[in-house]
């Protein structure tokens, strides 16, 4: 019997026991919340301090950013520091803002969550207030603006300022028609095309260029030399053309050999654009097909000038 009635008192301690400890389920948070400084001036950095202390275990989960919508703005991210204090958990979260607007300005700071033993709490910190004082002068109100402007306003250029720019403009006048009178007196004396040509093709050919491993270099110059001399003597092969352009406007002109010139520039462009292969013999071969060209068309461009000589003599013989 005694038995029994010990295990009945222990069970009913027990059993009163239990309410008590389920009851025993809050713990004790502190917290504060600073403002530094509590006045500042527009555009001033301004740092608020949110520290809370929790028992040691706990997880504080501060708010990565306050309610800026207002005129505190957020300047640098958000810092936590932890304190070394073994009795308790005591962590400060440091935000920095500036102001952007005068007098008293509030920012919402939100709520921190505290969690320990799988319970929680959250804590409202509600808003911080700082004041923000203006850079103006104390006598601002007391200053008058100048008045507005004229968007255009009119200018009398002296006389004398007008003479000069004339007697300059006079002066460019003079000089811009020496020079093309003397650039003009150079082209009537200039050299044969037909020479220079020839002269170029030596030039190009002494560098040796496909031995030096820049076939595609040689080829580019000797169809370059073949283009200028074409420009120069069939007033329809614009130097500016592209290869298709210049075939084209040459499809009427019997002195220039179009289907030599045409496999010619296909190979050309593909060298200069597509950068094809090509061999240091194949290179020598159309440079010297270049050469042939225009040794071709100044042939039929002289025997069609020397014909158009003898029928001149000839009218003026017979006249």
């Amino acid at each position: 019997m005694s038995v029994r009635i010990v295990a009945l008192l222990v069970a009913s301690l027990l059993l009163a026991a239990q309410p008590a400890r389920a009851q025993d389920t809050s713990f004790r948070v502190q917290f504060g919340v600073r403002v530094q400084p509590e006045t500042v001036t527009v555009g001033d950095p301004l740092r608020v301090s949110v520290r809370v202390r929790a028992p040691m275990g706990a997880e504080i989960v501060f708010p990565s950013e306050p309610d800026t919508t207002g005129a505190l703005q957020p300047r640098d991210p958000r810092t936590v520091r932890t304190a070394g204090d073994t009795a308790a958990l005591d962590q400060t979260a440091i935000y920095t803002l500036s102001a952007w607007d005068v007098d008293s300005q509030f920012v919402e700071l939100g709520d921190v969550l505290v969690r320990l033993d799988g319970e929680e709490r959250r804590i409202a910190l509600g808003r911080a207030s700082v004041f923000v004082r203006s850079v103006l002068p104390a006598d601002s109100a007391l200053r008058m603006p100048k008045p507005p402007r004229a968007l255009i306003e009119p200018r009398v250029w002296p006389w004398w300022l007008l003479a000069l720019l004339a007697a300059a403009l006079g002066v460019v006048g003079v000089l811009l028609w020496w020079w093309r009178r003397r650039r003009r007196g150079r082209s009537d004396v200039a050299e044969d095309p037909y020479a220079h040509a020839r002269r170029e093709f030596a030039r190009i050919a002494a560098l040796r260029l496909p031995d030096a491993g820049e076939p595609g270099r040689h080829v580019a110059l000797m169809v370059d030399v073949l283009r200028d001399y074409l420009a120069v003597r069939v007033p329809a092969a614009l130097r500016s053309a592209t290869s298709f352009e210049l075939l084209t406007a040459l499809r009427a002109h019997r002195v220039v050999p179009r289907d030599r010139l045409a496999r010619l520039l296909a190979e050309a462009d593909l060298v200069k654009f597509a950068r094809s292969p090509l061999t240091k013999d194949h290179a020598y071969e159309l440079g010297r097909e270049a050469v042939a060209i225009v040794d071709e068309v100044q042939g039929q461009l002289t025997a069609e000038e020397a014909a158009e000589r003898a029928r001149a003599a000839e009218r003026a013989r017979v006249a």
